[in-house]
């Protein structure tokens, strides 16, 4: 008989992203990071002239971090008891929006930070890329983790049997992203590993999970 699967996004919810990520910036790079609304691209502006960061200087610079900088991300409060708690139940991977070439240095981070798991990486909505990962496993059953609302939207209208976690560990980011449970697009939505592990565990181990 096959195991359960947890199919868990990275950034945001096993580590931190975008507080290191703003550090980076404002220290090197003469860009100035400050969440107002939920507009990732509005939230970048050029140091000396206020100006927005451009589209093209942004994928720039999102990918000169995660070659250089990734180092400096440290794990979610919880993240890495929690989901290794999930791992003596169920198989664990991770799903990430990142550049393939960028796949293995992201399974060494994890792994240094204590997380030892299957790295998958995707671009765009990541519904196709989870059912991929249900065919190749084939698991009794399968929860799918992620802090942004449009891959738990992507996940419910692919894989709707999959059960979903709305969970954005980061206090700067979290108020200002849309919940994907108010949506009707996750099951749930939880912003802290304190809570989310138990319900996690919850939905595993209940014999009525469909």
């Amino acid at each position: 008989m096959t195991k359960p699967l947890i199919i868990s996004d990275c950034d945001e919810v096993l580590l931190h992203m975008i507080v290191p990520f703003q550090q980076w910036l404002g220290e090197s790079q003469g860009v100035t990071f400050r969440m107002v609304g939920n507009s990732f691209a509005d939230a970048m502006r050029w140091t000396e002239s206020g100006e927005p960061v451009g589209e093209r200087d942004i994928w720039r610079l999102l990918g000169g971090f995660f070659d250089t900088e990734m180092g400096r991300q440290t794990p979610i409060n919880g993240s890495v008891q929690g989901i290794n708690a999930l791992a003596e139940h169920a198989d664990v991977v991770i799903l990430t929006n990142l550049n393939d070439e960028r796949q293995v240095r992201r399974k060494q981070q994890l792994a240094d930070h204590g997380v030892h798991a299957r790295v998958f990486t995707n671009q765009g909505p990541k519904g196709p890329a989870l059912a991929a990962i249900l065919a190749e496993y084939a698991p009794s059953r399968a929860i799918f983790i992620d802090d942004l609302p449009q891959h738990i939207k992507s996940a419910a209208e692919i894989v709707p049997h999959v059960r979903r976690l709305h969970l954005c560990g980061e206090p700067m980011l979290a108020p200002h992203i849309n919940c994907a449970h108010e949506a009707g697009d996750a099951h749930a939505r939880i912003d802290n590993w304190a809570e989310a592990t138990p319900w996690l565990l919850e939905q595993l181990l209940q014999e009525d999970f469909e």
